[in-house]
């Protein structure tokens, strides 16, 4: 079976979720002139999706691709003979998302390449019971989808290499950042290495070591403020492997290697703390401080974007 995919224009794809992560989705495809239809059950959020992505197509001069997209209520509207790309963004409920792709799979042409943007459930376990599970695949993209660069690609156990293959090439074509993760292990790669500072932060924090201030000071402006210019890996290349090495002996030894999460996180679950959305985390929120705080977050991410702009792929219809 043949999964290689065309360019990005000549690609049909479909977005089933159209709330946040789905409408972000689509801006990446349709910024590449990828015919593109959302699906999203709920009629009365369809006016919100054309608004939105057409607001995040205006900010990068692209406009004009927003007569590309399409929105529909049932996954029966499409024209499933024109389809090449499937990607899933519905809600984190595992028994709903192997419910769609069986669905999927029964609908979407032989040779359509079905993706799930899920970070949490291991695409091998979306895909069990699948006929086709050779053509699923993990698409996984970080919030914001249309400004944030990168997207894993993730093989499942029985996705065929070349599924894998076309989609690095198209994200690459649609100007994102992909990285190929061959093996499907709980977080991928970047919820990983997120984790693992995440789990070493709390740790510090729960020991009175430091504030959630200090550690969010040391990540912008220390190591975190470097990674625009290097990753982990290249940074010590250019910093020496030797010095690396000699901090390490010392240090790994001491590093939290906690199995489960720590009590200053599931306390703060189990009181209903969970950050904005409640109006208390590590932080005390009122309406006033999440809007500036979000929108110095955003300005923050499209600075970052553009120091990084002349690392990014060029958007290849």
């Amino acid at each position: 079976m043949a999964y290689k995919l065309q360019s990005p224009s000549e690609t049909h794809s479909v977005i089933v979720g159209g709330g946040t992560m789905g409408t972000d989705i689509a801006t990446v495809l349709l910024r590449a002139r990828s015919r593109c239809v959302v699906v999203e059950p709920d009629s009365s959020l369809h006016e919100g999706i054309f608004k939105r992505i057409a607001q995040n197509l205006q900010a990068i001069g692209r406009q004009e691709n927003h007569a590309l997209l399409k929105v529909v209520s049932a996954l029966e509207k499409i024209d499933w003979s024109v389809v090449h790309l499937v990607i899933e963004a519905i809600p984190e409920n595992l028994e709903l998302k192997q419910a769609l792709f069986k669905d999927l799979e029964q609908l979407a042409g032989a040779e359509t390449i079905l993706c799930s943007n899920s970070s949490s459930f291991p695409i091998s376990d979306i895909s069990e019971g699948l006929q086709t599970a050779e053509r699923m695949a993990g698409l996984h993209f970080f919030m914001p989808a249309h400004i944030v660069p990168l997207v894993e690609v993730v093989l499942g156990k029985r996705t065929d290499p070349e599924v894998g293959e076309s989609l690095v090439v198209l994200m690459k074509r649609c100007g994102s950042v992909p990285v190929l993760i061959r093996k499907d292990v709980p977080g991928f790669l970047a919820n990983r290495l997120q984790h693992a500072i995440g789990r070493e932060a709390y740790s510090l924090i729960q020991s009175g070591i430091v504030t959630p201030e200090d550690v969010d000071a040391a990540v912008r402006f220390g190591f975190g403020f470097r990674y625009l210019a290097a990753g982990p890996i290249m940074q010590k290349e250019i910093a020496g492997w030797d010095v690396h090495a000699a901090a390490a002996a010392t240090i790994y030894p001491d590093l939290s290697n906690a199995a489960i999460p720590p009590d200053i996180l599931t306390e703060k679950i189990k009181n209903g703390k969970y950050g904005m959305k409640t109006g208390e985390g590590f932080y005390q929120w009122t309406p006033e401080t999440m809007q500036e705080e979000k929108q110095r977050y955003d300005r923050a991410l499209r600075q970052g974007l553009e120091i990084l702009s002349e690392d990014l792929p060029d958007i290849e219809p």
